[in-house]
């Protein structure tokens, strides 16, 4: 989960507030939407960015007809956008890399499973999809599903026969709102996790962080402070005796979203549509309960969703404090110019400032844009989130699209975007191995992953 801190709660959710406005853009959303309404769930998972590792035929010969159509079911009626929304992130907002996570389990062994990249590969953020069968992956460092990060008891983070549900298990009734600790939902969903493992009366652990854990014991007394065993005691999960139950992350916390609407930091419009329609009451809601009923897309609704969301920058014109007056820059023939400076002003200023001269402010500030526009901040958003095509589209908004990049840090994130592009295709071609080839080298570092 993302930077859960008691102390510093007003950051947190700003930073989760800038998640949500890159992570999953509104056309991805929209996209994936329309297209699994149609019944295309392969066409989903390509707008949203998700690489089906699954062979239909090869699971009826090796699984049975009656589990592949099952399997095809749950394909029909998975969100992937809705997916990526709720996928456990690091404290840079990227999706927690090297994951497995369980969405549903078939039987003891038998998973579909959501995976991220390692850390190395991430840069595309991407995910893929597959059957774990109990073996291992020659590419994923982490094959087997994480017993802390798991959806397979939390469908309605996936599923949209289940999305209604996440009001429930969210406890916005009951929520108190004054920790990011769902204290008041452990009970219920230990019981939750108990049945499902078929270990009813026993303790299950809830962890906090890397050294504090809190205990729910199996008679339904109320929760112990626990504090994570020696080295020696451990399990493979960062402090966690093995065998032991433990409180999925997803039932730990109170979702970000609940958080973000109840401090007024964001508004229902700009929350996923289903997410939306769950947690707050209004249009959004009303909104996405008719698509579900209905299997049909308002496209106005869908429109006025995204507009309401953001998408994308906006084109007008800019005014520049040039000489005493105030000049207009804008596009013109796909490129960023000064409206205000005619044809041989502009040569002889381009000729003086290659002498070294001062350029006019209206140059300048066109040459900064170039170089390291205002909306860069929001650009480099959208490319550490994997949305090459919304920051192209930011740019081109902004430039032009015929703009030439002059050198400096805009045009060092595009080159670096594509250089990572470059080692996640390495990657899933099995041809970079655990780590990429020496003729690539790995992308700037990354913030650490903490928990």
């Amino acid at each position: 989960m993302l930077m859960r801190s008691s102390v510093d709660g007003d950051p947190r959710l700003l930073a989760w507030r800038r998640v949500r406005e890159f992570a999953v853009p509104p056309s991805m959303i929209d996209t994936a939407t329309a297209r699994r309404l149609a019944g295309d769930w392969a066409g989903a998972c390509a707008a949203a960015r998700v690489d089906p590792d699954l062979d239909p035929f090869a699971v009826v010969r090796v699984h049975g007809r009656e589990l592949a159509g099952t399997l095809r079911d749950d394909l029909r009626h998975l969100a992937p956008d809705l997916l990526r929304w709720h996928l456990p992130r690091v404290e840079d907002g990227r999706l927690r890399p090297g994951l497995t996570v369980s969405l549903v389990r078939y039987a003891p062994r038998l998973h579909l499973v959501a995976r991220t990249a390692p850390a190395w590969a991430d840069a595309d953020q991407r995910i893929s999809l597959a059957l774990w069968a109990g073996g291992g992956d020659g590419l994923h460092p982490h094959p087997r599903p994480h017993r802390r990060f798991r959806f397979d008891l939390h469908h309605h983070l996936w599923d949209v026969r289940h999305a209604t549900e996440l009001r429930e298990r969210a406890g916005v009734e009951s929520w108190p709102g004054d920790t990011a600790e769902a204290a008041h939902r452990w009970a219920a969903e230990a019981d939750i996790l108990r049945r499902a493992q078929g270990r009813a009366g026993e303790p299950v652990l809830v962890r906090i962080n890397a050294r504090d854990h809190r205990e729910l014991p199996g008679d339904g007394g109320p929760a112990r402070d626990r504090r994570a065993g020696s080295a020696g005691e451990r399990g493979n999960n960062r402090g966690l005796p093995r065998g032991s139950l433990v409180l999925p992350d997803a039932a730990t916390w109170v979702p970000p979203d609940l958080e973000l609407l109840r401090a007024g930091l964001i508004e229902p419009g700009r929350l996923h549509p289903l997410v939306a329609a769950a947690l707050a009451p209004g249009p959004a809601r009303a909104m996405e309960k008719g698509v579900l009923n209905k299997g049909v897309v308002d496209k106005g609704a869908i429109t006025k969703g995204a507009a309401e969301r953001g998408d994308g920058a906006g084109n007008g014109l800019r005014l520049v404090e040039c000489r005493g007056r105030q000049h207009r820059i804008g596009l013109v023939d796909g490129v960023l110019a000064a409206l205000d400076h005619n044809a041989g002003e502009l040569r002889r200023e381009e000729i003086l400032t290659g002498f070294g001269g001062t350029p006019l402010p209206c140059l300048r500030v066109i040459g900064e844009a170039t170089r390291a526009p205002e909306t860069l901040t929001d650009i480099r958003a959208r490319l550490d989130h994997g949305d090459l095509p919304g920051a192209l589209r930011a740019v081109e908004a902004l430039l032009g699209p015929y703009a030439s990049l002059r050198d400096g840090p805009l045009r060092d994130e595009l080159a670096r975007a594509e250089q990572r592009h470059r080692i996640y295709e390495l990657y899933r071609s099995g041809r970079a191995g655990h780590g990429p080839t020496k003729d690539v080298p790995l992308p700037r570092r990354r913030t650490k992953v903490t928990r």
